[in-house]
């Protein structure tokens, strides 16, 4: 058993553990919500976008596509908790969040109930690193080791250029644009 300094090389749960890059929601009245994600894991990278019931929703539909083949399917939400920490609208927002295993995952893998937390005056950032915090929680589990690493990677080759962008949310112009665009391609 490795320590929690240990490489990854001797511990590949360690390498194992999901990170949130970048992410991106529209929402609005008379229109369905749309989020974009981009997660990754040690030197694998996963984007994903869709659609949903509002931004939390879009978003948490947008992790679920990104991973569906590290968790072999989507996890199932069980339980999501949001309310403030304080008055005012500076107050913080503290968001829970309970999964279960994709319905999908066979033995020990289909088993067990996740939580993750998060604060943050911003809900939907919040809301949405709890999700990922569980999902975490879930991979760290002995029977879902190796599940980033056989997944594959979705990085796509890049030319080797300093100045190239890592992906359109980094594009200076996308900031004066339409977030939408990012959606269409």
């Amino acid at each position: 058993m490795s320590t929690p300094g240990g490489s990854a090389d001797s511990d590949p749960v360690v390498d194992q553990r999901i990170h949130l890059a970048r992410w991106t929601c529209t929402s609005g009245s008379n229109t369905n919500s749309r989020g974009a994600v981009i997660v990754e894991s040690g030197d694998h990278r996963w984007e994903a976008s869709a659609e949903g019931n509002g931004p939390v929703d879009a978003l948490y539909r947008a992790v679920d596509r990104a991973l569906g083949d590290v968790l072999t399917g989507h996890p199932r939400l069980i339980a999501y908790d949001v309310h403030a920490l304080a008055e005012g609208p500076d107050s913080v927002g503290a968001v829970t969040v309970r999964i279960a295993p994709p319905s999908a995952a066979a033995g020990r893998r289909g088993t067990g109930s996740y939580t993750g937390t998060s604060q943050s005056p911003n809900i939907i950032a919040a809301s949405l690193e709890a999700y990922i915090e569980a999902i975490n929680q879930l991979l760290a589990e002995e029977h879902w080791a190796g599940a980033t690493a056989a997944a594959g990677n979705q990085r796509k080759a890049r030319p080797l250029q300093d100045s190239a962008p890592k992906t359109d949310f980094d594009k200076e112009e996308a900031a004066r644009q339409d977030v939408t665009a990012w959606f269409e391609r």
